[in-house]
């Protein structure tokens, strides 16, 4: 595993700003309060030759308006814990604190490098009042100011010092990405922990815990994987404030980066509106993606079969999905779904050839026709897959516009019937074209 450098401090001195000038982007949520970061916010940094992990955590003290305070300090001790490098985040403007001092006393016990870094620092006054920290008893602190990105590439040099010496680590670049998508309360953050063996992200029964996407490194069956926590969606109207907004919309992000999706819901609930949002969003962005029930255990008196029919009824749009039902209180088919993932996953890689496709848009045309009120029919003359994750299939026709949605739901699962992605999304993409010798219908797919 790559080394871990933990980004620790109060609340407030600014550990998510810093963070986010690290990435170069906006990863962790960036609000004028307190207590915004709970779990561990990570990104993965290549410097100077090396690579490690950047981890935000939540404010040392912080007093947290759902009550969650001994989980949010659980999180930081395990930061802490498994830290390499501790990045040792202080406020120049307000200046050193009793809060600051404890803190240097007990990163002092943890026998490890500790960096300390006074953030805010943009004028000179404020950068003559880092001096001051040196009565922390740690090593001088280096005026940074995260918000302005001064001195940022300073203390990453500073970092990679201190790492210890470690083999390669595999990029998480190349390993298979499962975002954990569902409304509130459905149980994503008790799967994360299931998986990762360790209380990695906080759970609680508050509605709303999980705010950041949290990227979770796993393995099964001597596989790596990258699993994606994400905030509970829920309906728009009742989005009230920008901590919630930005959650929301990472989301949506978690959902673009990942290779598979588990959309999970709570098997003892209906099916809702926000779930049919969710489903909308993956169709959206054509994400491979098992239908994921949680505390199947609790369920009593229903059959598979009868809550599958259900399903397919309220979920339309996912009709393909496959239907996963587990406990991830009680490990229950847990291995089996991330399997199911994996397959997801090859089916999105499949390809099949020029010859074949057309074969089959033929077979599918000549079955049934598209309708039309123009005083041209319809015609596809030609087909081709251009890409992967998903499927993606071009088609050349002479009026793509006559080809309603309609149709175009029709061609993908007849397409799915005859080749082996039958469970995952196809995109289609219609391209108009003049007559091309003869069309499908003509050459009957030759």
């Amino acid at each position: 595993m790559r080394p871990i450098v933990a980004i620790v401090g109060r609340p407030n001195v600014g550990k998510s700003s810093l963070l986010n000038a690290i990435a170069g982007e906006r990863v962790s949520i960036v609000a004028p309060v307190a207590g915004v970061t709970r779990d561990r916010v990570s990104v993965v940094v290549e410097r100077l030759g090396r690579s490690f992990e950047v981890v935000d955590t939540g404010g040392i003290g912080i007093v947290d308006s759902d009550r969650l305070e001994a989980s949010i300090e659980e999180q930081i001790a395990f930061g802490i814990e498994s830290a390499d490098v501790i990045v040792f985040l202080v406020d120049s403007r307000e200046g050193r604190t009793p809060s600051d001092e404890e803190i240097a006393r007990h990163l002092r016990r943890q026998g490890k490098p500790v960096l300390l870094a006074a953030n805010k620092a943009e004028s000179p006054k404020h950068q003559m009042a880092a001096v001051d920290f040196a009565k922390l008893g740690l090593d001088d602190a280096l005026a940074i100011s995260a918000q302005e990105r001064m001195h940022v590439e300073d203390l990453l040099d500073l970092v990679v010092e201190r790492l210890p010496e470690s083999d390669e680590a595999e990029e998480d670049d190349d390993l298979m990405r499962i975002a954990i998508v569902g409304k509130r309360n459905s149980g994503k953050s008790t799967l994360i922990n299931t998986l990762a063996g360790a209380p990695r992200v906080i759970v609680s029964e508050v509605a709303g815990t999980t705010r950041d996407s949290v990227d979770v490194r796993f393995e099964l069956d001597g596989d790596a994987f990258i699993a994606i926590d994400t905030a509970g969606m829920r309906r728009k109207e009742r989005v009230k404030d920008p901590v919630e907004y930005y959650s929301q919309r990472r989301t949506v992000r978690a959902i673009q980066r990942a290779h598979v999706v588990l959309f999970l819901m709570d098997a003892t609930t209906d099916v809702s509106q926000v779930d049919k949002k969710i489903a909308s969003l993956l169709d959206e962005h054509c994400k491979p993606c098992a239908l994921v029930f949680n505390k199947w255990d609790l369920v009593e008196g229903a059959g598979v079969r009868e809550f599958e029919a259900y399903i397919r009824t309220k979920l339309p749009l996912l009709s393909f999905a496959p239907i996963s039902m587990i406990s991830a209180k009680e490990s229950m088919n847990l291995a089996e779904t991330i399997r199911l993932a994996r397959e997801l996953f090859g089916q999105a890689g499949a390809k099949v050839s020029t010859w074949e496709v057309n074969k089959a848009l033929a077979d599918a045309y000549e079955r049934r026709r598209p309708e039309y009120k123009g005083r041209r029919a319809p015609k596809i003359y030609y087909a081709t897959q251009t890409g992967t994750h998903p499927p993606t299939i071009v088609i050349f026709a002479n009026d793509p516009k006559a080809f309603d949605m309609e149709y175009r739901r029709y061609l993908k699962n007849h397409l799915r019937k005859v080749f082996p992605f039958d469970e995952i999304p196809i995109r289609l993409r219609f391209r108009k074209r003049e007559r091309i010798d003869m069309s499908l219908e003509e050459r009957g797919g030759r």
